[in-house]
């Protein structure tokens, strides 16, 4: 736990954390670390519904879902964006980004499209994912939009087993000392990901297996 030590400076009398704390404030500045939120939702935007509740996703490109978590690294942090075919588990497309903009989804979002179209595609409700600019781009494509129920991870389970994959098989170990070194790492996990590791809800196939070759495999509903 930390300690806090109360110093005195010759003209500005006694320093502590409160002090520090109050003189930030006043400042207007900010400690450097991941916002605990990463998806905040913005008031003006319109919120879809979840369409996925009870629904039997049984083939690839009828349910994609994305979502976005903060990368830490030896110092500091990024963030990470990933589309993921619902059925297959496969990566589509991904991007990091050293802030919260929307301009990283908008990359990711038109990679994904360049390789397919879903159906439906889920998300939770942050202000990138409700966005007019990117809503926009679904709706041209006639893709429907579905967003998890407010706090309710569990809508978009497949994206957070992927973030903790990713993490505890990759991140964690590695203490990435740039975002360009994090953006090999990761880039060489999910390429092992998509082609080299097995999945038993896929029937022991990798995502890149199923998604390229569809068979008849249990339906993730």
């Amino acid at each position: 736990m930390t300690q806090f030590v109360n110093h005195s400076h010759p003209e500005f009398g006694p320093v502590n954390h409160k002090r520090i704390a109050r003189l930030m404030k006043i400042l207007g500045i900010q400690g450097i670390h991941p916002k605990k939120k990463l998806s905040v939702p913005n008031q003006e935007h319109l919120i879809y519904p979840y369409l996925l509740k009870g629904v039997v996703i049984n083939r690839p490109n009828q349910v994609w879902s994305t979502d976005i978590t903060y990368i830490p690294m030896r110092r500091g942090f990024c963030y990470l964006v990933a589309i993921v075919d619902w059925y297959t588990r496969l990566i589509i497309s991904w991007k990091l980004s050293v802030t919260l903009e929307i301009d990283f989804c908008i990359q990711a979002l038109h990679e994904a499209l360049q390789q397919g179209q879903p159906e439906i595609m889920n998300s939770d409700q942050g202000s990138q994912f409700t966005s007019p600019q990117y809503t926009q781009i679904l709706k041209e494509k006639a893709i429907q939009i579905s967003m998890d129920g407010k706090g309710a991870w569990r809508d978009n389970v497949f994206v957070e087993r992927l973030w903790r994959s990713v993490k505890y098989e990759e991140v964690y170990i590695k203490a990435y000392a740039s975002v360009a070194e994090a953006r090999a790492g990761i880039g060489n996990y999910f390429t092992f990901y998509n082609t080299k590791r097995p999945h038993q809800a896929l029937d022991g196939k990798t995502p890149d297996a199923a998604y390229s070759n569809p068979l008849q495999l249990p339906a993730a509903a």
